[in-house]
């Protein structure tokens, strides 16, 4: 199958990235395709859905007056961020959001300023991530990441409630963020040393098996899904990895999984997804092949093998 012209029939959001990063798109054609998310399709109909105070369904984690249910609801303010930002939106777009939230977003965790984050270190990542995009300074939370790391290296976001062990999901979720930091300031001594030490924490448990059994840490390691919101498996944990461009044999296993998911037609399928209400549906039912995951599956694969 000749993935690239599938690939490329899709929303602007992807479609982007797909000329950018597989098909050798010069950078007029990609460009002017990103700039297409604020206009067209999946990003568009995010815009067209936040609330005039800035938010989104009237909460900064959870949609307002959330009670809980089956499912983390992916509606509010910060999953409608990552969105926006992970699709390629320019910030500019969306000048002056930075400003209500300030004014008008608390965390549901006691009633913390959106800006300052609160205890989880999943949400501070995302929260570090979105405020850099939008050009706040954010440079009190990068070095809460560097205060609230844990002895083995990773962090863990139920330290709040004594843990003193890493997580693998925390500690990629908090990489992310101080990756993205890093990309955007240059970073600090000691943000640029918190991020090798959460990665060394990762590659020493091959990203995905326990330190102490060897025993696979999560039964998901190599089912894929998209969107990825918080979850390490092989493919998120490795595409981490090919972004902050850091290649090491610990991780093999890692993309051997990436490579077994692939279909003979080349493609990866979508698998369950966590169940939660969402705006709308951005990519196939599960057992379908789906192009975001062959995007990502495709783009990993091509960097590792490249070395």
């Amino acid at each position: 199958m000749d993935l690239i012209p599938w690939l490329l029939d899709s929303d602007p959001a992807l479609r982007w990235q797909v000329e950018r990063d597989l098909a050798g798109a010069p950078p007029e054609v990609w460009e002017a395709t990103r700039a297409r998310v604020a206009t067209e399709g999946f990003g568009a109909r995010l815009l067209a859905l936040q609330d005039p105070d800035g938010q989104w369904a009237g909460g900064a984690f959870f949609p307002k007056g959330y009670q809980g249910g089956e499912g983390q609801p992916w509606t509010a303010t910060t999953w409608t961020l990552n969105s926006l930002r992970e699709w390629g939106l320019d910030a500019a777009v969306l000048r002056g959001t930075a400003e209500l939230l300030a004014e008008n977003s608390r965390w549901e965790y006691d009633d913390l300023p959106y800006w300052g984050g609160e205890v989880d270190c999943c949400i501070n990542s995302w929260t570090l991530s979105n405020g850099l995009w939008l050009g706040v300074d954010m440079t009190g939370l990068a070095d809460w990441f560097v205060e609230h790391r844990l002895p083995d290296g990773g962090w863990n976001c139920e330290w709040v409630e004594g843990s003193k062990r890493s997580s693998i999901h925390s500690t990629l979720n908090s990489l992310k963020g101080l990756l993205d930091h890093e990309v955007a300031t240059g970073g600090t001594d000691a943000t640029r040393e918190a991020r090798r030490s959460g990665e060394e924490y990762l590659l020493e448990r091959g990203l995905l098996r326990r330190v102490t059994t060897g025993e696979r840490i999560t039964e998901r390691a190599g089912r894929f899904t998209y969107p990825m919101r918080w979850f390490c498996d092989a493919l998120n944990a490795t595409d981490h990895f090919r972004r902050a461009d850091r290649r090491d044999d610990r991780m093999a296993e890692a993309i051997d999984l990436v490579r077994a998911a692939r279909q003979p037609d080349g493609t990866w399928l979508q698998t369950p997804r966590d169940p939660g209400e969402v705006w709308f549906e951005v990519d196939v039912p599960p057992g379908e092949p789906s192009r975001w995951l062959t995007f990502f599956g495709t783009r990993v694969l091509a960097w590792w093998d490249a070395a």
